[in-house]
C-alpha cells in the first residue's frame, strides 16, 4: 500500500473551528474563512530569490514570484475571497517590490482588484508600506479571531499565525516523508509557509513547545488533501 494511502487512514478533514469561527484547510497551505470569505496566506517570502542574489551573488533561478503568485492565483480563482490577507513576510526584504519584474507586478494588481487586501507586517518586510496595493497593518481582527504575522506564547484563544515554516516528517515501513503543514490545538493555528522557495521547520522543534504545552495536530499538506497526524506520529529531522 502507498504511503499517501496509509495516511489517508488518518485523516480527520481539513475543517476545523477555531474560536467559534470555522476553518478551511485549504491543500495549497492557504487558510479559508467561509463565513467571512477571508482568504489568509502566510509567509510568501516574494523575491528571495533575487535578495539572494543582490546579497550575497548567490544565484537561485528568479522565478520563485511567479511560482507563488500562480499558486495563491489558482487559491483565489476557485474561492473568490472578498477579502486576502496575507500573514506576514510577504516579501525576502523590504526592497523586494522595487525588484519584481513587471508581469509580477501586474499579477499582484490584478488578484487586488475588487477586494481588501491586507500586508500584515512580518521581521522580513516591515519597512514595506506602499507601491504594492492593498493596506499594511500589524494584526487583524477577523470575527473571533485575531491574525498576526509572529505567534505568541499564551495568547488568547483565536491566534492564527505563521513565522515558523512549520513542517511535519512522517515515517512507515521504511520511508519517509516531510511536508509542509498546518498545526494546531484547538487554542491557536500556525499556518504553513506558502512561498516556493521557503523551507521549513519541524513541528516536533523546540520553538514550538512554549506554543503548544498540551500537544498538537499536524495537517500535513498532500497530493490534492491535508492529512491530519497526532503529535506522537511524527519524526524528528
Amino acid at each position: 500500500m502507498a504511503l499517501g494511502q496509509r495516511l489517508e487512514k488518518t485523516v480527520k478533514g481539513t475543517d476545523l473551528a477555531l474560536a467559534g469561527e470555522a476553518l478551511s484547510l485549504d491543500r495549497t497551505g492557504a487558510l479559508w474563512l467561509p463565513e467571512h470569505r477571508t482568504l489568509v496566506v502566510s509567509d510568501l517570502h516574494l523575491e528571495k530569490g533575487s535578495s539572494f542574489a543582490a546579497r550575497s551573488g548567490q544565484f537561485l533561478p528568479p522565478y520563485d514570484t511567479r511560482e507563488t503568485l500562480a499558486c495563491l492565483h489558482e487559491v483565489v480563482q476557485r474561492l473568490d475571497p472578498a477579502c486576502v490577507v496575507a500573514l506576514g513576510d510577504s516579501f525576502h526584504d523590504a526592497r523586494g517590490p522595487e525588484r519584481m519584474e513587471p508581469g509580477d507586478r501586474a499579477m499582484i494588481a490584478a488578484l487586488q482588484e475588487g477586494r481588501d487586501w491586507v500586508w500584515i507586517a512580518g521581521n522580513h518586510d516591515a519597512a514595506v508600506s506602499e507601491g504594492v496595493g492593498g493596506r499594511y497593518c500589524e494584526t487583524v481582527s477577523v470575527g473571533g479571531l485575531t491574525l498576526r504575522h509572529e505567534p505568541l506564547a499564551g495568547a488568547e484563544a483565536g491566534e492564527i499565525a505563521g513565522h515558523l515554516h512549520p513542517c511535519g516528517k512522517v515515517s512507515m515501513r521504511g520511508r519517509s516523508v516531510r511536508r509542509r503543514c498546518f498545526v494546531s490545538d484547538g487554542h491557536r493555528l500556525v499556518m504553513p509557509a506558502f512561498g516556493a522557495y521557503t523551507g521549513g521547520l519541524n513541528v516536533r522543534d523546540a520553538a514550538f513547545e512554549p506554543l503548544f504545552p498540551k500537544g498538537f495536530t499536524a495537517y500535513l499538506l498532500g497530493d490534492g488533501r491535508v492529512f491530519a497526524i497526532g503529535r506522537t506520529m511524527l519524526g524528528r529531522d
